[in-house]
C-alpha cells in the first residue's frame, strides 16, 4: 500500500509518499519564507494561496520521484489541525477530494502527532522504526512546546508552554536584534560564533509545575539588547533585516549564546525533572526547533548520562513536512474508530490528548 501524505496547517506546502513500512519514498517540501519576511511572520491569506498554487505541481513531482500513479494510492493522508485554518482547509480539501476520487481511505492527523513519531522516520529508504507501546515525546516549534506521554490506552500531555513557545522566543529576539525573520538559523549560527558569559536563570513556577516559560526570557534579552546599545526593532510590516549576519558584533554574538544556552536549559531542566518523577525509557524530540545545534548536542549527552535513549528527527524532517503526515496517518490507520475519514473539520485548536490513543 502506498501513502500520499500532504501538509498545509502554516507556511510550508508539503506531499509525501510512504509505502506501508513506512518507507519514505518521495517527499517533496515548498517553503513561503521569501514571502513572509518582510512581514516579519506568517500572514494567513497569503500561505493559503500559496497552498493553491503549490500542491498540483508538488504532487506531480512527489509522484514522479516515487515512481507511482494516482492509482496507486491505496491511503491519504492530511493535517487536519492544528493549524492556520485557511491553509489547512487548501491540504485537506485537496486531500478529501483525491481519496474520495479514488475509493481509497482518508485518514485526517493532528499535526503534532505527526511531529511526535517524526523520529522514527528516515529518508535513507529504510522502513520506519517501529513505534513502541509507550514513549515520551517533546516538540518544540514555533507555535508549540509541549510534552507527551503516549501509552497503551492513553496519550496525556504533561508539561506545555504557559506563554511564548520556544521557536517563538527565537523569532522574537532575532527580530529585536534586526536579523529578520525566520530566527532559529540565524540565532543559532550567531551563537555557536559566541560565548555565553553571562546566562540567564532558569525559570520555575511556585506551584512546581514542569510548564515551560519563554516570554521572560524574551524580556530580558530586549533589556541587554538596550544595554548594549541596539534599539530592538518591533515594527511588523516592511521591517526588513538591518544587521547582516557577518557584521554581527562579538557582544551580540554572546548575549545570543546566553539566550540559547537558557532556552535549551530551561528544557533539559523539565525534562530532567520529569524524569526523576518517572523514569523515561524513549525520548523523542521534535518539531524546527529539534533542528538547533545545541540543543540535539545536549539532549544526546543527557540521554547517554541518564539512560535515556533520545530519538532526533533527521534535520529535513523538523520543519512541518508531509512524510510525518503521512506516517501518522498509516499508524492511525490500522485502528478501528480512531479517526474521523472524510467528515474531518479544519481546526485552528486541537489538543492531542483529546485523540483516542495511537496504540489501543
Amino acid at each position: 500500500m502506498l501513502v500520499l501524505g500532504i501538509e498545509s496547517s502554516c507556511d510550508e506546502t508539503s506531499v509525501a509518499l510512504l509505502d506501508g513500512d513506512g518507507r519514505v519514498l518521495a517527499s517533496s517540501v515548498s517553503s513561503q519564507i521569501a514571502a513572509h519576511r518582510r512581514y516579519g511572520g506568517v500572514v494567513p491569506e497569503i500561505a493559503a494561496r500559496a497552498h493553491l498554487d503549490n500542491l498540483p505541481f508538488l504532487i506531480d513531482t512527489v509522484l514522479s520521484d516515487g515512481k507511482a500513479s494516482l492509482s496507486d494510492i491505496g491511503l491519504v493522508a492530511a493535517t487536519a489541525g492544528p493549524g492556520l485554518v485557511g491553509a489547512l482547509l487548501v491540504g485537506l480539501n485537496e486531500a478529501k477530494g483525491i481519496a474520495f476520487g479514488l475509493r481509497c481511505p482518508f485518514v485526517p492527523v493532528h499535526h503534532i502527532e505527526g511531529h511526535c513519531v517524526s523520529p522514527f522516520l528516515t529518508l535513507s529508504g529504510q522502513p520506519a522504526r517501529e513505534v513502541p507501546p509507550e514513549w515520551t515525546a517533546l516538540v518544540v516549534s514555533g507555535g508549540h512546546t509541549h510534552v507527551f506521554e503516549f501509552r497503551p490506552g492513553s496519550i496525556t500531555r504533561v508539561a506545555r508552554t504557559r506563554d511564548d513557545a520556544a521557536g517563538e522566543a527565537y523569532d522574537k529576539v532575532a527580530k529585536m536584534a534586526g536579523l529578520g525573520y525566520p530566527g532559529g538559523p540565524v540565532v543559532d549560527r550567531l551563537a555557536r560564533s559566541g560565548q555565553a558569559r553571562n546566562p540567564f536563570p532558569v525559570p520555575h513556577f511556585k506551584d512546581g509545575s514542569s510548564d515551560f516559560s519563554f516570554s521572560g526570557l524574551k524580556t530580558a534579552v530586549k533589556a541587554r539588547l538596550l544595554e548594549l546599545g541596539f534599539t530592538p526593532m518591533t515594527g511588523v510590516p516592511d521591517a526588513p533585516r538591518t544587521l547582516l549576519e557577518e557584521d554581527a558584533p562579538e557582544s551580540l554574538r554572546n548575549l545570543l549564546a546566553d539566550f540559547q544556552e537558557a532556552v535549551t536549559a530551561q528544557l533539559l531542566d523539565r525534562i530532567g525533572a520529569l524524569h526523576q518523577q518517572a523514569p523515561l525509557t524513549l525520548l523523542s524530540v521534535s518539531g524546527g526547533v529539534a533542528a538547533n545545534s545545541l540543543l540535539r548536542e545536549r539532549f544526546s549527552e543527557w540521554g547517554r548520562k541518564s539512560g535515556v535513549e533520545v530519538l532526533l528527527p533527521e534535520r529535513a524532517l523538523t520543519i512541518d513536512n508531509a512524510a510525518m503526515i503521512a506516517f501518522a496517518g498509516l499508524l492511525r490507520s490500522r485502528t478501528a474508530g480512531a479517526h474521523e475519514g472524510l467528515g474531518a473539520p479544519a481546526r485552528s485548536r486541537w489538543g492531542l490528548e483529546t485523540l483516542p490513543p495511537l496504540i489501543p
